[in-house]
């Protein structure tokens, strides 16, 4: 007798009796998976419930704020909002070798200051782990290692030990035995997270979980797996490079806007209290092309180079590339360079790229971008101690940002002497000492500005 079966959208984690190209729920496509359907054959009351409490009126529930405390990185304090939740349950994912694990292990010599931790292995044995907290000099008392992947050996674990700290390393070599499906199917992701989930909100300990991502740079696994935990940190950087963001994807109990910036080193993870002098470090001078922004990321202003190549194309349709940059961005930038400043740039190869690995979503940096791209299409050097920050707009309008005093302190702190931005209007604006500010309206006079 063939064996039932259903199909999981990955995306959604909506249920289907069929397969269909679209989910019906979300709509993507091709992100129906197949698994068999699970029973259970286990009788009475399973030990994975949940176990909760009665209903009470809102007006009579605690109002006491949530319980934090700190992992001993100051960095990844702030990507949290100001330490981790007692509690809560933190997904981490990133790519292969981009320092997971490492971050992970390397907060338990903290932890365990005040907490019991117990780290679980599903990927390596008890004595690789003990080698490589060796290297990144982690020693406590109160740290216990175990070498597991099946759910219920763990949470067997769990009671007898009685952690405050657990780190699942990691959810997708997790198995339950109720689940006929292998390890790192859309099921036993899916129920091995709920579990975990219970357990965090049972019994009061803060989970932290490592996730794999899969091509598209998602977390492996279905989508629901990220609505049911309380934090999403992304893990970026480039593994052959050593320098790593973090940052919140989702974050009940803080911003999402924040980044922790660190340095891989022989001896582990190392913060980087200042990133602006991190990323601007080997910056060339007097040369076409590049452009200083300052952006906000969270609380926090950042400084970032801009660099461009523009150069005549030899092939039928040029060639566009823009890493750092939301590419349609990028390509919106060039229109109107093209258009409203009257640079031939439609028969030129554009590349685009931020250095250091930053991912810079705000319009602040449209500026800087452009001057960047028409710096290289004249081949004339912008000024190095020049910072540009504004939106640009379809017209070639420039248009104002937020909290510009704070990015124009962060220039100046710098040794940064110059700072093109949009005309402010009625806007207060505190101009350091030692910092000339050049407001202009549109992006044809900021390049006869700042270009000569």
């Amino acid at each position: 007798m063939k064996a039932k079966t259903i199909f999981y959208c990955t995306e959604c984690g909506n249920e289907s009796i069929k397969w269909q190209g679209r989910c019906p729920a979300c709509g993507s496509w091709n992100t129906l998976v197949e698994q068999p359907v699970e029973k259970n054959t286990q009788s009475g009351k399973s030990r994975l419930a949940y176990i909760g409490s009665n209903p009470m009126r809102l007006t009579e529930l605690d109002t006491a704020e949530e319980i934090r405390f700190s992992t001993g990185l100051g960095e990844l304090d702030r990507v949290l909002g100001g330490g981790a939740v007692e509690g809560s349950l933190v997904l981490v994912g990133g790519s292969p070798g981009i320092g997971k694990s490492t971050l992970l292990l390397q907060i338990c010599s903290n932890l365990c200051l005040d907490n019991r931790v117990l780290y679980v292995s599903g990927e390596e044995s008890s004595s690789q782990i003990k080698m490589r907290a060796k290297r990144l000099n982690v020693s406590a008392k109160d740290l216990y290692v175990l070498a597991e992947t099946r759910l219920d050996s763990i949470l067997t674990s769990v009671e007898s030990i009685e952690p405050d700290i657990l780190i699942i390393d990691s959810i997708q070599t997790l198995y339950n035995d109720e689940l006929t499906s292998a390890p790192g199917s859309v099921g036993q992701v899916k129920e091995c997270t709920l579990a975990l989930m219970q357990l965090a909100k049972r019994e009061n300990i803060t989970v932290f979980i490592i996730g794999h991502v899969n091509k598209e740079g998602a977390i492996a696994g279905p989508r629901v797996l990220e609505h049911m935990v309380d934090c999403v940190l992304y893990f970026e950087g480039d593994s052959s490079a050593n320098h790593r963001i973090l940052r919140a994807e989702k974050n009940r109990f803080g911003s999402t806007n924040e980044i922790g910036v660190f340095e891989m080193t022989d001896n582990g993870l190392a913060e980087v209290i200042n990133p602006s002098e991190m990323l601007l470090t080997g910056r060339p001078e007097n040369t076409p092309g590049t452009c200083v922004t300052c952006t906000i990321e969270g609380t926090r202003p950042i400084l970032a180079e801009i660099q461009a190549l523009v150069t005549p194309t030899s092939f039928n349709v040029p060639r566009r590339t823009s890493n750092g940059i939301e590419y349609n961005r990028a390509m919106l930038l060039l229109a109107v360079l093209e258009k409203r400043s009257g640079l031939r740039i439609a028969n030129c190869d554009a590349y685009i790229n931020v250095i250091g690995g930053l991912y810079i979503n705000e319009t602040a940096a449209d500026l800087a971008a452009v001057l960047a791209i028409a710096s290289s299409y004249l081949d004339a050097p912008i000024p190095d101690d020049l910072v540009a920050v504004g939106e640009v707009g379809l017209t070639g309008e420039l248009r104002g940002v937020a909290n510009i005093n704070q990015r124009l302190a962060e220039s100046q702190r710098l040794g940064f002497t110059k700072c093109i931005i949009p005309q402010q209007g009625k806007s207060r604006i505190i101009i350091p000492d030692g910092l000339k500010v050049i407001q202009v309206n549109s992006v044809k006079e900021a390049i006869s500005t700042s270009i000569k």
